[in-house]
This record gives C-alpha cells, sequence and structure tokens, in this order.
C-alpha cells in the first residue's frame, strides 16, 4: 500500500505488520513536534503551537490506519468508539488490531492484504 493511501484514506485492509510501522510512525512524529516545541521554545503550558497542529494531522491518520486495521478483522471502522470503554477499550482495541490476524479469506472491506 502506497504511504500516502496508508495514512489518508479510510478503504481497504492491511495487516498487523503495516499497522505498527503506521503506528510507530505517528508515534515518533508526535515525539518530533512536541521537541520542535521544546527546542523552539514554543511550548507555554503543556503543549505548543507544533504539537497542536502535528496533532489534528496525526489524529486524521490514526483514524484511517485503525478503520483499515478493523476492515482486516471484518468489522466496521465504527469499532474505533470502543475506546470510549475506559481502561477495556484500549486494552481490547491494542490487542485485535496489533495481535490478531485478521480473516484470511477476502471480505466485503476488499482482498485479503497478506494475498500473494
Amino acid at each position: 500500500m502506497h504511504i500516502v493511501r496508508l495514512f489518508t484514506s479510510f478503504d481497504g485492509r492491511i495487516g498487523r505488520q503495516s499497522y505498527w510501522v503506521g503506528s510507530l510512525t505517528l508515534l515518533a512524529l508526535g515525539l518530533l513536534a512536541a521537541l520542535l516545541d521544546f527546542s523552539l521554545g514554543t511550548a507555554d503550558g503543556d503543549y505548543g503551537i507544533v504539537s497542536i497542529v502535528a496533532s489534528v494531522g496525526i489524529l486524521y491518520s490514526s483514524l484511517a490506519l485503525t478503520t483499515k486495521r478493523w476492515h482486516d478483522r471484518d468489522k466496521s471502522g465504527w469499532w474505533n468508539l470502543i475506546l470510549l470503554v475506559p481502561v477495556i477499550g484500549s486494552l481490547w482495541m491494542s490487542l485485535e488490531l496489533g495481535f490478531i490476524r485478521g480473516i484470511r479469506a477476502d471480505n466485503r472491506y476488499g482482498p485479503n492484504p497478506l494475498a500473494f
């Protein structure tokens, strides 16, 4: 999958490897934004302007990434709302998206991303 499509599209499916690489990339971008705020002195309180602007892009990209991973599990992107359940929601989502294999066959969201 093309890198731009990985972070901007809500269509299709991705496997666990793409999910982890994308998640770690977004984490690194968030840390880089915080470091930039710190070095530029723009962080007045907890967040600086660079971190706030980066957070909007990271949130959108994160939703696109997790939605495609839910699709690989043959579930709707609305399952992202499970994060609203305290503690259990984030644990469930981490296990489901990060460690459980997707549906091996083609499903309503597209072909198996691991099929050759």
